[in-house]
């Protein structure tokens, strides 16, 4: 169930920040009986202390492309999990290399539309893995759901992960 919440970053907001937020947002925008967990995440793509959230339009997305293109930037995911009032939140901070891209690459990727729904304006478990030649961090919360981070957080509010494995 994918919430409806206003995910423009504020005025001044960092990035880390904004993730944390949209994230809390989310989790409580979903209405759920107090047994219910509720887990919801934001990713969000920062080049310095800009923002670069889904792009709008292939304009836009074709602006992140270059600004990325031959920079090393940051993946930040934040997730947030709900359980009655108790609230859990981690962020996950990683650090990607984009290599510098032809236009040829570039305008192949934005007519593949695999940019469209992306923070930056990319997915690396997509086209653009061909793209990134480096990463330090977690190749999961790139992608959008940190997995060791979510099974932490899970256990911490009750709910049995490891139950079963053997």
């Amino acid at each position: 169930m994918p919430p409806d919440v206003d995910e423009t970053p504020l005025k001044t907001e960092l990035p880390r920040a904004y993730c944390r937020r949209i994230s809390l947002l989310k989790a409580q925008a979903i209405a759920a009986d107090p047994s219910d967990m509720i887990l919801c995440g934001d990713t969000t793509v920062a080049l310095g202390r800009r923002i670069m959230g889904k792009p709008t339009d292939r304009a836009e997305a074709d602006r992140f492309l270059s600004a990325l293109s031959g920079r090393r930037h940051r993946v930040i995911t934040a997730i947030t999990l709900r359980k009655g009032e108790k609230i859990w939140q981690k962020e996950v901070q990683s650090a990607v290399k984009m290599k510098p891209l032809s236009q040829l690459e570039k305008q192949a990727y934005l007519d593949s539309d695999d940019w469209r729904g992306k923070a930056g304006g990319y997915g690396i478990q997509g086209p653009a893995a061909a793209f990134i030649p480096w990463i330090s961090g977690s190749f999961s919360a790139i992608m959008g759901l940190p997995l060791a981070e979510t099974a932490a957080l899970l256990q911490s509010a009750g709910y049995p992960v490891y139950q079963g494995i053997s």
